[in-house]
């Protein structure tokens, strides 16, 4: 009897354990930043230097996609370096934030 107690407690916390662990997702969007968000959703020039100039003023990266601004963590500075451009990202989303496993342009069609 404890041993099957303790083997039912045992799947239960791996189970439970597996809830808790996010799976890694692929997101398409377009780097801005935080200040003006979905303002700028499209690579464009005027876009690229607004968001390179408040990202130099301390404004956070974002990822807008599909109309959502996703708050970047991780590997900022390679978003940074893809401002105003429309990347792949691949990490795991969690609410309004996206962690940052790798980040490529995307390929101008």
């Amino acid at each position: 009897m404890k041993l099957n107690v303790l083997a039912v407690a045992g799947f239960l916390s791996l189970g439970v354990m597996g809830l808790s662990a996010q799976s890694t997702t692929t997101v398409n969007g377009f780097v801005s930043e935080s200040h003006c968000g979905a303002d700028h959703s499209s690579p464009s020039a005027d876009a690229t230097k607004c968001i390179k100039k408040c990202l130099k003023g301390g404004s956070d990266p974002v990822l807008v996609s599909n109309g959502k601004v996703y708050k970047i963590k991780g590997e900022e500075s390679k978003v940074k370096g893809l401002a105003g451009q429309n990347v792949t990202v691949t990490g795991t989303v969690e609410g309004d934030t996206i962690t940052v496993n790798s980040v490529s342009a995307q390929k101008a069609s």
